[in-house]
């Protein structure tokens, strides 16, 4: 079995496509910092997702869905290439297993020789669209109609801010090729009130795109990525105040209204029998800006940044009228790099032979409800920190975040204590990994005993394959260790009309620091 994985899981990837259409539309809802507790579904008891818990009911709900990365950018890099951030280059070689993503003085990003996702369906007569955070670069070569995306209304960056525009600028906000604005000056965030229109804003983008192709024989996919929920978090005026959860409840109930009116608009259309959904985190709630401006992980252990359940566990809904039966639950250990793979054989699109990719085909577990065996690898920077096959799950590598951090305040598991397993210093498990039973403990609080038989025979299989994916592992060219004042938004493309160019410093590049 561990062979098949190696050799790319081939034996996966023959298409199983619906009768009715041979090239879906593809919907894709990319959430940010969203976790697992957050939907009613799943149990959030203020029950303030209505669609997407109705979503939930009209298709399948993926109790054991991951993120790639516990953290933004790699885990958007892996669900548009299909491949780990190991291999797709978004990862750091500065410090042993550390954290690393896209801010503004970031030099790298998506590398040429990565084949994403819009491509290969633009070469199955596609039309793409990605709506909000791109995350993947902000330099020109990296823009995102650079690779495979026709449309773009979005930044390259987080919404953090305000700044300056003397020391650091204010982030773009792009029209295709040009930015038409940036955060704070052209696009309203208020911090003290947490109002801003961006989600309506973002939500009208995917309306109209979808009025525009409905009636069309061509497909669309729609990537829809918004940020509402990653801190400095915000919602319109009018769901200001209306959740049980403060302003962190507030963005949630906006994000659910505007996914009912996308679902709502594609069943008025008569194309949701043709359009496949799903719905999905690019990583665990942020506990760290909790509980104003985090949202819940619960019952999982700690959050973002971490390997621990809660950083990489995350919502899973899969929609499509018609050809996925209503009201399924699937335990399939399933990943975000799994919707590029999935996707393209929907579309009846071939996958890419000259590299490994890492997503599995999930069209036999979503029109057939099968099970496929398949390990999980829980990556932070350039370590393999764990691995699930099953129900068990071997961490070779423990850490959260430094004691240095902590006494600062910074804790990406506040009030949770595992003693043994939440550990402040990089502590390697090789010889004993820590195992936990998922079925039986998914808070992973209490490790089973090295000296059963439990331990050695699960611990055996996972090794396995271990072993198997070190060996054929080979890491792409590492595209976050290096960092420059100079590559910042300082005057990106469409900055001349605008009159926002802002002349950047004197190139100064240094190895960027990742502190966790």
């Amino acid at each position: 079995m561990a062979m098949k994985w190696a050799l790319g899981i081939l034996w996966l990837l023959s298409p199983v496509l619906a009768t009715n259409s041979s090239r879906p539309n593809i919907l894709l809802l990319l959430m940010d910092d969203m976790g697992w507790g957050d939907l009613g579904v799943f149990g959030e008891p203020s029950k303030e997702t209505p669609n997407l818990d109705q979503m939930a009911s009209e298709g399948i709900l993926f109790t054991d869905f991951y993120a790639a990365n516990p953290l933004c950018s790699p885990s958007r890099a892996a669900l548009l290439t299909g491949r780990l951030p190991i291999r797709n280059g978004f990862y750091t070689t500065n410090d042993h297993a550390r954290n690393a993503y896209t801010p503004q003085e970031i030099v790298g990003g998506i590398p040429d020789s990565e084949i994403l996702l819009p491509e290969l369906l633009k070469k199955a007569g596609y039309v793409n669209k990605i709506i909000g955070k791109w995350h993947l670069g902000h330099r020109p070569k990296y823009h995102p109609l650079k690779h495979g995306f026709d449309e773009w209304f979005g930044s390259p960056n987080c919404h953090f801010g305000p700044y300056d525009n003397r020391q650091r600028p204010n982030i773009p906000v792009y029209r295709d090729w040009e930015m038409i604005g940036r955060y704070y000056e052209d696009f309203k965030i208020d911090h003290k009130t947490g109002e801003s229109n961006l989600t309506q804003i973002y939500l009208q983008e995917a309306l109209d795109f979808i009025n525009k192709h409905a009636a069309t024989s061509q497909p669309f996919f729609l990537y829809w990525a918004i940020d509402a929920t990653h801190a400095p978090v915000y919602a319109a005026r009018s769901f200001l105040g209306t959740s049980r959860r403060g302003l962190y409840g507030d963005a949630v109930r906006e994000i659910d209204f505007s996914i009912g009116k996308i679902l709502n608009l594609l069943k008025q259309k008569g194309i949701d029998k043709d359009t496949f959904v799903f719905f999905t985190s690019d990583n665990g709630a942020a506990l760290i800006s909790a509980p104003n401006q985090g949202g819940s992980n619960a019952p999982f252990l700690c959050g973002k940044q971490t390997t621990f359940e809660g950083g990489m566990r995350v919502p899973g809904i899969a929609w499509w009228p018609g050809h996925v039966a209503a009201g399924q639950v699937s335990h399939q250990l399933a990943s975000i790099m799994d919707l590029f793979t999935t996707s393209l054989s929907l579309a009846s699109q071939d996958l890419p032979v000259d590299r490994f990719i890492d997503g599995i085909d999930l069209s036999t577990v979503l029109l057939q409800g099968k099970v496929i065996e398949r390990p999980v690898f829980y990556y932070r920077g350039n370590e393999l920190m764990a691995v699930r096959l099953g129900q068990y799950k071997a961490h070779y590598w423990t850490w959260t975040n430094s004691l240095e951090e902590l006494s600062q305040g910074i804790d990406f598991c506040p009030g949770q204590n595992v003693s043994g397993v939440m550990t402040h210093a990089q502590v390697e498990h090789g010889i004993n990994p820590l195992l936990f039973h998922m079925g039986r403990d998914p808070g992973e609080k209490y490790p089973i005993s090295v000296l059963s038989t439990e331990y050695r025979d699960a611990v055996t299989r996972i090794s396995s394959v271990v072993r198997q994916h070190r060996d054929t592992m080979i890491p792409g060219q590492p595209q976050l260790n290096v960092c420059d004042l100079s590559v910042m938004n300082w005057s990106p493309p469409g900055c001349e009309t605008l009159g926002k160019c802002i002349t950047p410093p004197r190139s100064e590049p240094w190895k960027c620091v990742w502190p966790h």
